[in-house]
């Protein structure tokens, strides 16, 4: 008996219950392979999951860390519960990858998080579910077999079971949001030390930290405002000389990080007053970490930064100089609002002390040139040492590397996109996909390399566009000041590129818009003209054509409609509603989620047929896609659609509750 046995009762569950109570039973024998199938019966759940809901969209991949990282995953999963999901995944990628073994403790808890996560999914999709605790005396109860359970070593093929599952789509995304809503979270109450040597550690051993030669638990330290005058500070990292990096204060898991505040302060004072360095400071609780870093304000960071951040972090705060009185190249950035645009960002910096800034310039005033003419201004100050250069289009990322070599030429540039093996130049230009594949894959001899602290400057180009969704956790895992670079910034509800910045609506950083640059004669304004085109006014004239680019114009421009998640179709000739066509009409299914309908011959010129209505129900969703096209008469006409839902009566749509009727007629 496990405790994960009742998925067993869920044949929906199949895919991946098997592998949930194989993880169980095999963890006396082996500990590594226990974790290793907790993290693949996660893996197998979450596939499940996006194969059965449809508020789940597919990632640009199917990787685990895709999937648990996207904002669809992020609004059904909690934080909470997220967290306890990574460290599966970074205890299983360690014991499958690294050689390390793996204790008891981090393997139970392991399984303690996997139940929890187990016992959420069949909260939320099962027909019958029963209040459960998991039972650690499970773990002691002699196993007959313990490994009677066969897995398969193969992976889930997602595409697979998308299909298989397209029938309970509607039902468990239904099941799911009214579920959802009343679920208790299950609270794992951990001691503070075993929050310290796993989730903790975790994050340690993940950032490259070595226990026992740079990091050390429970440091003496004399001096504190107690009755004893000592104090023990939980964790002590530090560099190659054994001077302290970073001082770190553990506390539970359910308590907040700031209780551990002042103590914090109180270790970093006593250290700075032996070794004559302050260290930096993180406050963490295994779930929530802070960092107090001597220069900007406590903020909230993903990990604990590695070894070599830390010591690139001290030796960047001893170098640099103050941005009051900067020197900006004007054969980069020689006009007064380029100038003008790196003071701005250099007073956010420094004076104002805040990490982030946005320049909202007119297209073609030279955003690149000023980002450029920043990058050198803060390199030759000593605030950076590694930029990261993002934009969301491969043209887009070639043509501001071949700027900055032109431009920087002694500064080392890598372009991600098309050096794959070149990760270790100062400045780094990539797509957002390529940098979310690069993160836990990119790795040297001293671990994972793009660690959060890896970059001192992060600029992304043409910030109104690809910030908001799924690429947004970039900008949280990296702990570094941000540039954003845009002409048209985003003010709405759901896309506010002024609030990823931190800023007012309307106030940028800086701000240099088209109708100044006008004025100044650094550009044109835009004129309108108008024109006629013969295909507008005349169309196609079907008998003129080729017998070829008839045959290509027949085979191309059919009657299609297509849409997502049809449940009835009716077609009726000539406005009978009793009469079919049935045999000119077919419904075909051309992926997972798009069916289609097509007309080849009715309709023709020499076709009795003169009309076709297309009625259709779909159930509720986000637009329905039309592609349709027509011949009538001698011209033809083609038009794409995206129809919302949100307006009755619009493109002939109606409302009717969760189903939404449809009605398209064409007349020749």
């Amino acid at each position: 008996m496990t405790n994960f046995d009742f998925l067993k009762k869920e044949p929906k569950f199949n895919s991946f219950s098997d592998v949930a109570i194989a993880a169980e039973k095999i963890l006396k024998i082996d500990k590594e392979s226990s974790v290793i199938n907790c993290r693949r019966a996660m893996e197998f759940a979450i596939k499940w999951m996006y194969s059965v809901d449809k508020s789940l969209e597919m990632p640009y991949q199917d990787k685990l860390i895709s999937l648990m990282s996207t904002e669809d995953f992020h609004d059904i999963v909690d934080d909470a519960l997220w967290k306890r999901l990574d460290l599966i995944r970074k205890i299983g990628n360690r014991a499958a990858h690294n050689g390390r073994k793996i204790t008891e403790d981090e393997a139970i808890l392991c399984l303690q998080n996997l139940f929890i996560f187990m016992d959420y999914v069949s909260y939320c999709y099962s027909d019958f579910y029963e209040e459960r605790k998991y039972d650690v005396n499970l773990l002691t109860e002699t196993q007959e077999d313990p490994v009677v359970v066969k897995i398969s070593d193969n992976d889930v093929d997602l595409q697979a079971l998308i299909a298989e599952n397209k029938a309970l789509k509607e039902e468990l995304t239904a099941k799911r949001a009214e579920q959802q809503q009343t679920y208790v979270p299950q609270p794992l109450d951990l001691s503070e030390y075993k929050t310290r040597k796993i989730y903790i550690d975790s994050m340690l051993l993940d950032a490259g930290w070595t226990e026992g030669k740079d990091w050390i638990n429970e440091v003496e330290l004399s001096g504190m405002p107690n009755k004893s005058e000592v104090g023990f500070a939980d964790y002590v990292l530090y560099d190659d000389m054994h001077r302290p990096l970073a001082v770190i204060e553990a506390k539970r898991t359910c308590v907040d990080v700031s209780k551990g505040r002042q103590q914090a302060k109180l270790y970093a004072d006593l250290l700075e007053e032996k070794y004559k360095r302050r260290p930096v400071v993180f406050l963490t609780n295994g779930f929530e970490t802070r960092i107090i870093d001597n220069q900007y304000p406590e903020r909230k960071v993903s990990v604990i930064y590695s070894k070599r951040d830390l010591e690139k972090l001290f030796n960047l705060q001893t170098m640099k100089t103050s941005l009051n009185h900067i020197f900006v190249d004007k054969n980069i950035a020689g006009r007064y609002y380029q100038e003008a645009a790196i003071k701005a960002v250099c007073d956010a910096f420094d004076n104002r002390n805040r990490r982030k800034a946005l320049l909202v310039m007119a297209t073609g005033s030279g955003k690149t040139r000023t980002a450029i003419a920043l990058c050198k201004v803060l390199l030759d100050a000593g605030w950076v040492k590694n930029i990261l250069f993002l934009a969301d289009r491969n043209s887009l990322v070639t043509q501001a590397k071949r700027s900055f070599v032109n431009l920087l030429p002694d500064l080392s540039c890598s372009n991600l996109v098309e050096e794959k093996d070149n990760y270790t130049a100062h400045c780094i230009f990539s797509t957002y996909q390529t940098m979310m594949n690069c993160i836990d894959s990119v790795k040297d001899d001293n671990g994972k390399l793009f660690t959060c602290g890896h970059f001192d400057l992060v600029i992304c180009d043409e910030a109104h566009r690809s910030i908001y969704n799924k690429y947004r956790d970039i900008f949280n895992y990296f702990d570094a000041p941000l540039v954003g670079l845009t002409a048209t910034p985003k003010d709405e509800i759901d896309k506010n590129t002024y609030g990823i910045f931190d800023l007012e609506n309307g106030v940028p950083t800086y701000g240099y818009e088209l109708a100044q640059a006008v004025k100044d004669g650094y550009l044109v304004d835009f004129t309108t003209v108008e024109t006629k085109l013969k295909f507008i006014e005349e169309g196609i004239a079907y008998d003129e054509l080729s017998e070829e680019d008839k045959a290509e114009y027949e085979e191309t421009f059919k009657l299609k409609v297509d849409f997502t998640f049809a449940t009835t179709v009716d077609l009726h000739v000539n406005g009978d509603p009793n009469s079919y066509q049935t045999d000119t009409f077919k419904k075909g299914v051309y992926s997972s989620n798009l069916a289609s309908i097509s007309a080849s011959d009715a309709l023709k010129d020499d076709s009795a047929c003169e009309s076709v209505e297309l009625e259709f129900n779909v159930n509720d969703f986000q637009y329905l896609e039309f592609s349709y096209s027509w011949n009538i008469g001698h011209r033809y006409y083609i038009n794409d659609q995206k129809i919302p839902l949100e307006e009755n009566d619009h493109y002939g749509t109606s409302s009717n509750g969760r189903v939404r009727t449809f009605k398209l007629t064409m007349v020749k």
